[in-house]
């Protein structure tokens, strides 16, 4: 399959899905920015969209309250725009069963930190990089995977390890990694467009 056009779903800045788009105008990524879903109306990534041309929403539990029209509402607007990859960047809220189920196997997250240590539900940002610090930890990284019911538990897709430096703060390790995620997210996605990485069972159905 080919996944020419991408679905972006970001909850704050969207510096990721950014990162992303750049790489398709540039020609990096043979694909199309096509749809920007926030669950955020005051977010960073609905007004990049809006910069780039992109159709934007804004869907969540503020307009749909019921968890079941909410994931439709979702769903829908990505078989709308047709689109053949989701791309979470920085996405804070679990996907729902519909959703899931349609785009079982085309829906991809990056997460700052080498999954599965320092994964799962409440570890997002900066508390990751606590975490991290916290350990003593030599290296931390990311990770890109597939999206499933349970957080941070798909199919790991590309990692990549960013050392940890003697005196760093959640400020600074977070920059660092911040600049490994946009670049490694891009590589990770061109390998999927290119079929280096061979996505497993791409759901076509409700």
């Amino acid at each position: 399959m080919k996944y020419e056009r991408l679905g972006f779903l970001a909850s704050h800045r969207g510096t990721n899905m950014q990162s992303v788009i750049n790489a398709c105008r540039h020609g990096r990524l043979d694909a199309k920015p096509v749809v920007v879903i926030s669950n955020n109306g005051d977010s960073g990534a609905l007004e990049r969209a809006e910069n780039e041309g992109i159709p934007a929403y804004h869907i969540s539990s503020r307009t749909f309250p019921d968890a079941d029209n909410l994931d439709r509402a979702i769903c829908d607007t990505l078989v709308r725009h047709r689109v053949d990859l989701v791309v979470l960047a920085g996405y804070m809220k679990r996907l729902g069963p519909r959703t899931l189920g349609r785009f079982r196997g085309r829906i991809v997250n990056i997460h700052p930190s080498l999954l599965p240590k320092y994964g799962g539900r409440g570890m997002y940002g900066d508390r990751i990089h606590e975490a991290v610090i916290a350990a003593g930890d030599a290296e931390t990284g990311v990770t890109v995977h597939l999206v499933t019911e349970e957080y941070d538990a798909g199919q790991v897709l590309a990692q990549r390890k960013v050392p940890v430096r003697t005196g760093d703060t959640v400020r600074s390790l977070a920059d660092r990694v911040l600049a490994v995620e946009h670049e490694t997210y891009v590589e990770t996605l061109a390998r999927i467009l290119s079929g280096d990485i061979e996505l497993p069972n791409p759901g076509i159905g409700d």
